[in-house]
């Protein structure tokens, strides 16, 4: 019966200490509304002009994703590298491994027309 009193205690303290917090922020932050350029994006120092709302095509998040692919393994195929003489010849198969399953996807990626720029 004892735990139980230890888990409402900490059930206590963790949803007192949320309000606690929230309260403590609420009471200490400014109320001053500002003016128009509060609540608008801001990038790099510059403001926006236009919709910033605007979507992006498909197809930059695409090549963003196989950039990622190809640079993660830049890294593995850079400590590969370093490590090269120590791992013989099973080290250099699986990297073949390696970058043969990275190639097939870059192949079916091609395949399908994902890297032709619309």
């Amino acid at each position: 019966m004892s735990n139980l009193w230890y888990i409402a205690g900490f059930l206590f303290a963790g949803v007192s200490f949320v309000f606690l917090t929230i309260g403590a922020a609420w009471l200490i932050s400014h109320r001053n509304p500002g003016d128009v350029h509060k609540g608008l994006p801001y990038e790099s120092g510059i403001d926006t002009y236009g919709d910033t709302h605007g979507r992006f095509g498909l197809s930059f998040y695409i090549y963003a994703l196989l950039f990622v692919a190809f640079d993660i393994e830049v890294v593995f195929i850079f400590l590969w590298a370093i490590v090269f003489r120590d791992l013989l010849i099973s080290g250099f198969i699986s990297m073949l491994i390696f970058v043969g399953i990275l190639l097939l996807g870059l192949a079916y990626a091609w395949r399908k027309g994902v890297l032709e720029w619309r």
